[in-house]
């Protein structure tokens, strides 16, 4: 089993999740959130003094799956995020330890789904 945590940029949102859904990866949580990566935000210029250290909206993906889904989890996210300009995020795989369904007491594999 495992985690997948991805920061994309918000006007992406649905085209991952179009090919997460092609791939029958439903199982999806989505928060907005703030950062900023190796571009440090946007640096803007106010009153003649360059102000930088913004945080930019970003969209976090968090989507546990079995080992079979990983890559096409992966692929997907990619494939529908990529723009090819600085900012297009970050995927992060984790190990996942442990996955309880509360409403069946279910757990690992089939507690994923």
């Amino acid at each position: 089993m495992r985690y997948i945590i991805a920061i994309i940029q918000p006007d992406r949102l649905d085209e991952v999740l179009r090919i997460l859904e092609e791939k029958e990866i439903h199982l999806v949580t989505v928060t907005n959130v703030l950062g900023r990566g190796r571009q440090k935000g946007i640096s803007e210029v106010y009153r003649g003094h360059k102000e930088g250290g913004r945080l930019l909206k970003k969209i976090k993906l968090e989507i546990a799956v079995n080992e079979e889904f990983v890559q096409a989890t992966v692929d997907a996210i990619i494939q529908g995020a990529r723009t090819n300009h600085i900012g297009d995020g970050k995927i992060f795989v984790l190990d996942l330890k442990e996955c309880l369904r509360i409403r069946t007491g279910e757990t690992g594999k089939i507690a994923i789904g």
